[in-house]
């Protein structure tokens, strides 16, 4: 055997030695058998608030170049929530998730579960929820608007997008823990309430804040509470439902992310990074918020436990209220 041919055997079984040692070292069943296109189906139509934040997220993912995001915009009759919960589990299918989500449900047949038909990825951004009223009107604070309604049973009035919506059950939340009797307004929208509450035909609204914000500061609207967790840094002296004692609630209008049941942990675990990551970036954050939009990612069972209590207390107080859909 001659050295040159000695020598090339020799690097034969170093190579074929590294590739074992390779194949020992790292687990490539662990990696999920994903194609590099994710479907983020969006059950709301294009240029709302919901749509918005999935193209930005989708917009984010294409620029790293780790995957192309696809929207799937399928308003209307389920369609695109019985699409993923039908979908193959493999993370190349995903669905955006908010309070209806979990709410809708309670109110009419559905052909999937809203807990076991989905793998929760991430919540992911809020949008606080505020009570308001005319600044005309002579409700400085919560309470005394609370005081009057006592005092007027039945005739005072709160608008709020509806009904059988997530601001009806907050509505109820309130009516129940300041054991007062209001009546509730539905309109079609928040913009609709918050007009409403302009022209004096009704009391009070409830609504998300980016939706009133430029009323508030203009001073057409006074803001007497915050249904949040915490006050906002907008509205600093405006005090929460739990700091004026009408309970830790949290009402906010959420969005996040699940993916069809039996998706693979450490699949879930990527999409939850590829997804939550983005929100830690400025630009991303300044875009969000001209949607009235909070970073808010909870991610994998944690996200699961918030599902679950949600799912829970909107039944209980749907059953309570005897909330119907139209």
């Amino acid at each position: 055997m001659n050295d040159r041919l000695r020598q090339f055997l020799c690097l034969a079984l170093v190579v074929g030695a590294f590739s074992v040692l390779s194949a020992g070292l790292f687990d490539h069943s662990a990696w999920p058998q994903m194609a590099r296109t994710i479907r983020i189906i969006v059950p709301f139509p294009p240029g709302g608030t919901a749509d918005l934040l999935v193209r930005l997220l989708a917009e984010q993912i294409d620029r790293s170049q780790i995957a192309s995001a696809v929207v799937d915009n399928r308003p209307g009759a389920d369609a695109g929530t019985d699409a993923t919960a039908r979908a193959a589990p493999t993370g190349n299918t995903v669905l955006l998730y908010s309070n209806e989500s979990v709410i809708d449900p309670h109110l009419r047949k559905v052909n999937y579960d809203p807990l076991t038909s989905f793998e929760p990825i991430c919540r992911l951004v809020r949008s606080p929820v505020i009570y308001s009223v005319n600044s005309a009107a002579p409700y400085r604070t919560l309470p005394e608007l609370i005081e009057a309604a006592r005092a007027k049973s039945g005739t005072l009035t709160l608008a709020a997008a509806g009904p059988a919506s997530a601001f009806q059950i907050g509505f109820e939340v309130l009516k129940r823990a300041a054991n007062v009797g209001m009546t509730f307004a539905p309109f079609p929208s928040d913009a609709a309430a918050i007009r409403a509450l302009l022209g004096g035909h009704v009391t009070s609204a409830l609504t998300t804040f980016s939706a009133a914000a430029d009323q508030v500061k203009v001073g057409k609207l006074r803001v007497l509470a915050v249904a949040s967790p915490m006050r906002l840094e907008e509205l600093p002296d405006v005090p929460t439902l739990d700091e004026l004692g009408y309970g830790d609630r949290e009402l906010d209008i959420w969005y996040g992310l699940v993916a069809p049941a039996r998706t693979p942990n450490r699949t879930i675990s990527l999409l939850a990074d590829w997804f939550a990551t983005p929100l830690q970036s400025p630009e991303v954050r300044a875009k969000l918020a001209v949607q009235g939009l909070k970073p808010a990612a909870i991610c994998g069972a944690e996200f699961g436990v918030l599902l679950r209590k949600q799912y829970d207390d909107y039944g209980r107080i749907i059953r309570e209220a005897n909330i119907k859909a139209e």
